[in-house]
């Protein structure tokens, strides 16, 4: 069952998937990321971040252990809220 081990519940990423990227070569954690897509769900990596960190540094390699790159937003953001900012853009307000 170890290839069945779900280690990022938002992406649907499995342990196997994270070790089959790094016997791809991918060495550390923003090439895993990158090529697996775990952390760009809705909790963007808060789940899975320690996980994959923890896959890696049985590899030894405390380079790849730094942080991955996050992309805005950093929380989950209701969508009520970019819609908002639609009025208060001045280049989609009419002239008369």
């Amino acid at each position: 069952m170890k290839g069945k081990i779900v280690v990022c519940r938002c992406e649907d990423v499995t342990q196997k998937d994270v070790e089959e990227s790094i016997a791809h070569g991918y060495a550390d954690i923003e090439e895993v990321k990158r090529y697996t897509g775990f952390g760009t769900g809705p909790c963007q990596g808060k789940e899975c971040l320690s996980v994959v960190a923890a896959l890696l540094a049985e590899r030894g390699d405390a380079v790849a252990l730094a942080p991955f790159t996050s992309r805005p937003p950093l929380a989950p953001t209701p969508l009520k809220h970019y819609a908002a900012l639609a009025a208060l853009d001045p280049a989609s307000e009419e002239e008369p």
